[in-house]
C-alpha cells in the first residue's frame, strides 16, 4: 500500500515562482516544462522543507522573503512523529505542516506542526520521510566515503552493529591518544611547573606560617611599639581611680565614690528611691575598683622589651614575603600550599600515567585492529549481494552487459593497526576504502564510476541502487531532480519504467525532460512562465488527456501541433499503460 507523504506545496517568491501551488499524488508524479520554468525549483523547495541550506540568491529579486509551506502525511507511530511531537509541533488530521521562511538577507525560519524549530529538527525527519536526488547527488556518489555510506546502509545491521563498537573503541583511542600527546610533547612545561610548586611549597614548608598568625603579629607589633605611651597612660589612669601612693592627699575616683556610698548608706533606709542609688553607687565603685585592678595588671604585664619587637617584626616580614607571591594573606598562602601540593602529585604522577595511557591505547588498537577486520568480512559479504542486486537493475534501465562490483582494499600505514596481518591506516568508519567499479560491457575491465561511467550511466547507476535501497531500507517519498540527465532513447524507457516501479511501494515525484520518462508518470504536472517571466498560481497544473499529449509532443519535437511528434506522444502513454 502507498503511503502519500508530499501532499502539496505552496511557494512563494522563490527564483522565478511568484506565488504557485504544488499539488502531489500518491504513485508517480513527473514535473515537466521549458527550460528555465522553474522545475527544478520544486526540488529546492522541498529541500527548504526538509531542512536544507538557506540562501539569500533564492528569494525573488523585488520580495522580502521566500515563503515555502508544506502539507506533509506522517506514518502513524513512526519516528517521524514522536521527534515532531518532541519538538511541540502538533498534528493536522495526521498531517505535519511545515514552513520555512528565507529572507532577502538570508535569514531563516522554521515553523513545524504551529511551533517555530530549529531548521536541524526538519533536517532529522527528512532522513525517515523523503530521499532526494539531484545532480549534485551524482557528484557525490562518485565520493569514496559515499560509496562506503551506500554499502553500509544497505548492509544493514549486519555492519552497523560492529561499526557502533568500532565507533565507541575509535573515539576512546582518540581521547587517549590526545591524553597522551599532550603529557610527552609538554614534559617540559609541566616539569618547569613541577620545580616552580616545589620552590613554593619548600619556601612555605620553611616558614611554617599559621592561620591567623600575620592578624595576631600585627596587633602585638603595634603594642610593642607603643609600650611606654600605653604604659603612662594606665599609670595616670590608675592612680586617677584608685589614687597614688606617693600622693597620699590626693583625691581619686574610687575614694569620691566611696565617700558618695557612705552617705546615702546612713540614710537609705527613710526612702526607698534614695536606697536604690546607694545600691547604683556601690555597683559603679565595685566596678572603679576591677577597673582599676586591670589597669595595674596591665601595667605590671606590658612587656616594652625591644629585643621582642624585633623579633616580631623579623616574622612578619617573612610572612610578607610569602604573601607578596602566593596569597594576599596568610590563609591565602596556606590555600595555594594545598592546591600546589595536590597539583605537584599530578605532574609527579605523569611517568605512571604515560605508562598507563601507553598501555591502553596498544590495547585498543589490537581491538580496533580485530573490530575493523570484523567490519571488513561482514562489508565484503554485503558487498557481493549489493553489487548482484544492482547490476540486475542496470539490465532493466537498457545495461544489459553492465556489470558492478565493489573494491575492498585498504592503505599500507606504519602508523596504523594490524589487521589480518598488515598494518593498515584507519578511520571513524574503520580500515576500508570502499570503491564502486562498472565495466559497461563484455571484456571492458572494471573501472572506478567517477572514471568509467559517462554522464548517463552515472545517472542509472544511480537510480539502481535507490530502487535496490527501495526494497531494503525505504522512505516513503522519493524525489528525483533529472535523474534522466544525460540519456535517451531505449534508456529513457527503461528509466521511466523503473520509476513507475518504484512508485508502486513508494511516493515518487521526479522532474524531468524526457517525454519516455513522463509517459509513464501516474500525473503530469506542467510548470509554465506568464509573460512576465514569472510563475504564478495558474502556472503550474495538472495535465489531462488533450494537454497531456501536447506537453509530451512539446517535449518529443519542440512542437506542440506536430502530427507526428503527437502520434509519438500517443504511443508513449499507450505503452506506458500496458505496461502498468
Amino acid at each position: 500500500m502507498v503511503v502519500l507523504v508530499l501532499e502539496e506545496m505552496r511557494i512563494r517568491s522563490l527564483g522565478v515562482i511568484d506565488d504557485a501551488v504544488v499539488e502531489l499524488s500518491p504513485g508517480f508524479t513527473a514535473v515537466t516544462g521549458e527550460t528555465g520554468a522553474g522545475k527544478t525549483m520544486v526540488v529546492t523547495s522541498l529541500g527548504l522543507l526538509l531542512g536544507g541550506r538557506a540562501d539569500a540568491a533564492l528569494v525573488r529579486i523585488g520580495a522580502r522573503n521566500a515563503v515555502v509551506e508544506g502539507r506533509i502525511t506522517v506514518p502513524p507511530g513512526g519516528s517521524a512523529v514522536l521527534r515532531a511531537e518532541e519538538a511541540g509541533a502538533e498534528l493536522d488530521d495526521g498531517a505535519l505542516l511545515i514552513s520555512r521562511t528565507v529572507s532577502a538577507e538570508g535569514r531563516s525560519r522554521a515553523h513545524l506542526g504551529g511551533r517555530s524549530v530549529p531548521v536541524g529538527v526538519l533536517a532529522e525527519l527528512a532522513d525517515e520521510l523523503v530521499a532526494v536526488h539531484g545532480q549534485t547527488d551524482q557528484q557525490g556518489l562518485l565520493k569514496l566515503s559515499r560509496q562506503r555510506a551506500a554499502l553500509d546502509r544497505y548492509a544493514g545491521d549486519a555492519v552497523a552493529a560492529p561499526l557502533t563498537k568500532y565507533a565507541e573503541a575509535y573515539r576512546r583511542l582518540r581521547a587517549v591518544s590526545v591524553e597522551l600527546d599532550e603529557i610527552t610533547t609538554r614534559a617540559r612545561e609541566r616539569a618547569q611547573e613541577a620545580d616552580m610548586l616545589r620552590y613554593g611549597l619548600d619556601e612555605i614548608a620553611a616558614v611554617e606560617p599559621r592561620v591567623g598568625e600575620d592578624v595576631e603579629l600585627a596587633e602585638e607589633a603595634e603594642r610593642l611599639g607603643h609600650a611606654e605611651a600605653l604604659a603612662s597612660a594606665a599609670t595616670v589612669a590608675h592612680a586617677a581611680l584608685a589614687g597614688n601612693p606617693e600622693d597620699p592627699e590626693g583625691i581619686d575616683a574610687a575614694t569620691l565614690v566611696a565617700g558618695a556610698h557612705r552617705a546615702l548608706e546612713a540614710v537609705r533606709s527613710h526612702d526607698s528611691a534614695l536606697a536604690a542609688l546607694a545600691d547604683r553607687i556601690g555597683e559603679v565603685g565595685i566596678l572603679l575598683g576591677d577597673a582599676a585592678g586591670d589597669l595595674a595588671g596591665y601595667a605590671d604585664d606590658l612587656d616594652a622589651d625591644p629585643l621582642r619587637l624585633a623579633a616580631v617584626e623579623e616574622r612578619r616580614a617573612a610572612l610578607t614575603a610569602l604573601t607578596r607571591k602566593y596569597g594576599s594573606d596568610v590563609a591565602g598562602v596556606l590555600a595555594w600550599a594545598e592546591e600546589g601540593s595536590a597539583r605537584l602529585l599530578e605532574l609527579d604522577g605523569d611517568d605512571e600515567r604515560i605508562d598507563e595511557l601507553t598501555a591502553e591505547r596498544d590495547s585498543l588498537r589490537g581491538e580496533l585492529g580485530g573490530m575493523a577486520q570484523a567490519l571488513t568480512d561482514a562489508r565484503t559479504e554485503a558487498a557481493s549481494r549489493f553489487a548482484d542486486a544492482v547490476t540486475a537493475e542496470l539490465a532493466s534501465l537498457a545495461m544489459p552487459h553492465a556489470r558492478v562490483s565493489f573494491d575492498i582494499r585498504q592503505t599500507e600505514d606504519a602508523e596504523g593497526i594490524e589487521v589480518d596481518g598488515r598494518t593498515v591506516g584507519y578511520g571513524p568508519s574503520g580500515a576500508d576504502e570502499v570503491e564502486l567499479l562498472l565495466a559497461p560491457h563484455p571484456g571492458a575491465p572494471a573501472r572506478p564510476i567517477a572514471k568509467g561511467a559517462s554522464g548517463g550511466e552515472l545517472s542509472r547507476v544511480m537510480l539502481a541502487v535507490e530502487v535496490v535501497f527501495a526494497g531494503t531500507d525505504p522512505v516513503p517519498t522519493y524525489l528525483f531532480d533529472e535523474v534522466d540527465a544525460g540519456v535517451g532513447g531505449k534508456a529513457a524507457v527503461e528509466i521511466g519504467r523503473r520509476l513507475a516501479k518504484l512508485a508502486k511501494s513508494a511516493q515518487v515525484v521526479v522532474v524531468t525532460h524526457l517525454p519516455q520518462v513522463a509517459a509513464f508518470a501516474d500525473r503530469q504536472l506542467l510548470v509554465e512562465k506568464t509573460n512576465d517571466g514569472s510563475v504564478t498560481r495558474s502556472g503550474v497544473k495538472v495535465l489531462e488527456g488533450e494537454d497531456r499529449v501536447r506537453e509530451l509532443s512539446r517535449m518529443l519535437a519542440g512542437q506542440e501541433d506536430s502530427e507526428t511528434a503527437r502520434a509519438h506522444a500517443e504511443e508513449l502513454l499507450a505503452a506506458a499503460r500496458a505496461d502498468g
